[in-house]
């Protein structure tokens, strides 16, 4: 059975994709956008992770809680997807932060690998692969591949924006990983960008 792939339906996430998407919001602004969505897409995608009992003393009495359980770890496609990391950090107070530098061929459209700093073994219980843009699906394969070989068992992938053919190629060759996505776009065009999409990711993040 293939993993779901889930779309935001939601006012306020659509509100802030329209901005995130105009030419005239600036970087500063664009990475108040990318936060505010990754902070949802967030929400949702950890929304069924394991928890623990555990128990706590309020003010007034003691009383039976509920707290994360295992390891997890966000891991940002570099470099777009470190705008991404900072919600993580707050919702996940212990989340690790493994990154995973890969960057897309211009000529061959295909990823390739620059850093990987990974241990041997003792890999996360959870990781959560993000990066604002799921444009042919090259990058978040590979990165999805080298987190089964480290043996990570729950991986999910939270995008922003998403193309088809990036959807279609990650359920192809990791049906398994289920995908969040603010919005699902058209279609990728001749040089593989998103279209209607936002322009370069890393760009408007980065201001470069």
């Amino acid at each position: 059975m293939t993993a779901p792939v889930k779309e935001l339906a939601h006012s306020a996430v659509s509100h802030h994709l329209a901005r995130l998407r105009s030419v005239d919001t600036d970087s500063a602004a664009f990475r108040h956008h990318i936060h505010v969505l990754s902070m949802v897409l967030g929400v949702e995608a950890t929304r069924d992770i394991p928890v623990q009992p555990c128990r706590v003393t309020t003010p007034l009495e003691s009383v039976e809680a509920w707290e994360l359980a295992g390891r997890t770890a966000v891991v940002p496609i570099l470099r777009a997807g470190l705008g991404m990391v900072e919600p993580f950090l707050n919702l996940l107070p212990d989340v690790e932060v493994r990154h995973l530098g890969i960057y897309r061929n211009e000529e061959t459209a295909e990823p390739v690998s620059y850093y990987n700093k990974l241990p041997d073994d003792n890999p996360v219980d959870a990781a959560f692969v993000v990066d604002p843009m799921l444009a042919t699906g090259g990058s978040a394969s590979a990165v999805i591949e080298t987190l089964k070989e480290w043996g990570v068992k729950d991986i999910r992938m939270l995008a922003i924006i998403s193309a088809p053919e990036g959807i279609a190629r990650l359920q192809n060759e990791h049906n398994d990983v289920p995908i969040w996505t603010c919005v699902i776009d058209r279609e990728l065009d001749s040089n593989k960008y998103i279209r209607p999409g936002l322009g370069d990711a890393g760009d408007r993040i980065f201001r470069t």
